[in-house]
């Protein structure tokens, strides 16, 4: 249940927000470049069993662990939600969440559109937004040119594109992070984050 804003004594509430979309549209990207906009928030890096991709570190961009650790996290109830993306696990830890919502810090969390749909079952006042290429065609390029997967990989990212389209109802927001347009795609998203914080109906986040 939200709460409603006593005028005189605002103040701005913490937001849990999901940056979501299909792979390759650049949601690493549009986070580290809102940070360097001057956009405050905790990232919460995920846990994930893929390998390390050579432009990536670990704790910085990804928890990188084993199979064996990550089902541990599972069975200690340690993750808030976790799936099976691409034959890997990729999960967001719970305790990094919490302690920053309690500080009073809005959280940011990066994760796949499967995953966002558990968030949206287990925390439905979070705030998700949607990044998507300009087309089906701008995003196969863009896959193209990181050249991380092989063909047949890359064909089924396309097709897993399609099926999340499809799932684009359960999200409050879609920004379109046009070719070149970074700035423009970070704006957007901060715009989200004030309007978001100057509702009368608050969001109340509970994890």
């Amino acid at each position: 249940m939200s709460h409603q804003i006593e005028p005189y004594q605002y103040q701005e509430p913490p937001l849990l927000m999901v940056i979501s979309g299909p792979s390759g549209v650049g949601k690493d990207v549009v986070i580290h470049r809102l940070r360097e906009l001057g956009c405050s928030f905790y990232f919460v890096i995920t846990a994930t069993t893929r390998p390390k991709r050579p432009n990536e570190d670990d704790g910085v961009d990804y928890f990188f662990i084993t199979a064996n650790e990550f089902t541990k996290m599972i069975e200690q109830h340690e993750l808030l939600e976790y799936a099976v993306v691409y034959g890997d696990y990729k999960g967001i830890p719970k305790t990094q969440a919490r302690q920053a919502l309690a500080s009073g810090q809005d959280v940011m969390m990066r994760i796949d559109v499967q995953g966002a749909e558990t968030i949206r079952r287990l925390v439905p006042e979070a705030v998700l937004i949607y990044l998507s290429a300009e087309s089906e065609e701008a995003l196969t390029r863009r896959l193209q040119e990181r050249k991380t997967e092989p063909a047949d990989q890359l064909k089924r990212r396309i097709a897993t594109a399609r099926q999340e389209l499809e799932r684009l109802a359960l999200f409050d927001y879609v920004v379109i992070n046009a070719q070149n347009q970074l700035d423009e795609t970070c704006r957007k998203i901060m715009a989200i984050i004030s309007a978001e914080k100057c509702r009368v109906q608050q969001r109340e986040i509970t994890i």
